[in-house]
């Protein structure tokens, strides 16, 4: 069993263990972690790694459950993320037959980060094909004896990430990288784009 958090348009890495034939619990009954991919991901833009960020209302409490994370709609960052992907990715080879799919995202006005973040689940799910067996937390899961817990352990923090032996990230074309270089286990995104029905045997190669 992988034991993943939410996730916002999940790394590469995070979809290795999606793909793996074994049950995924998602934890939602988790203390809210900052400054994560819970809310965040990582594009490749023209001047290089380009994060978004989801704002999310703190509120008054320190601690909060992810499950009840809402998003905050003060500035439209909506807007800023679809014209972040579209920049990055416009002309990339799939970006025409899969931005249709992820545009609907952007028009609905989500309350938690929780159902956005399901949602998007969903459409990349499709985008790649595959039906992961999928569920969630129902109090928070202390004993892991036996689980692969990945829920501090993919991380955009260096000093934070668990080392992962089984997955590596082998380079491919981005869009950007005959200028900048190589850039390993961005968003998924970036690899549906530019690797369009190839993208799912990346993720498959990607599994050591």
């Amino acid at each position: 069993m992988q034991l993943l958090t939410t996730s916002y348009f999940p790394p590469i890495q995070y979809y290795s263990k999606l793909i793996k034939k074994e049950k995924i619990i998602i934890e939602q009954y988790e203390h809210y972690g900052k400054q994560s991919y819970r809310n965040r991901c990582d594009i490749y833009g023209a001047n290089g790694l380009l994060t978004l960020s989801v704002p999310v209302i703190k509120g008054a409490r320190k601690k909060i459950l992810t499950k009840d994370i809402q998003i905050e709609y003060v500035e439209d960052w909506r807007k800023v993320h679809f014209k972040g992907i579209e920049s990055a990715y416009r002309k990339s080879p799939f970006y025409e037959y899969y931005i249709d799919d992820i545009e609907p995202i952007f028009s609905k006005e989500y309350k938690y980060l929780l159902d956005l973040n399901n949602d998007i689940l969903g459409v990349l799910n499709e985008i790649l094909e595959i039906s992961p067996d999928i569920g969630y937390t129902e109090d928070y899961i202390k004993e892991t004896v036996g689980v692969d817990d990945w829920r501090e352990g993919i991380h955009p923090k260096k000093s934070k990430r668990i080392e992962d032996t089984s997955f590596v990230a082998d380079p491919y074309t981005q869009v950007f990288s005959d200028k900048l270089g190589f850039e390993p286990n961005l968003s998924v995104l970036d690899l549906i784009f530019n690797l369009g029905p190839e993208a799912l045997l990346y993720l498959e190669n990607s599994i050591k």
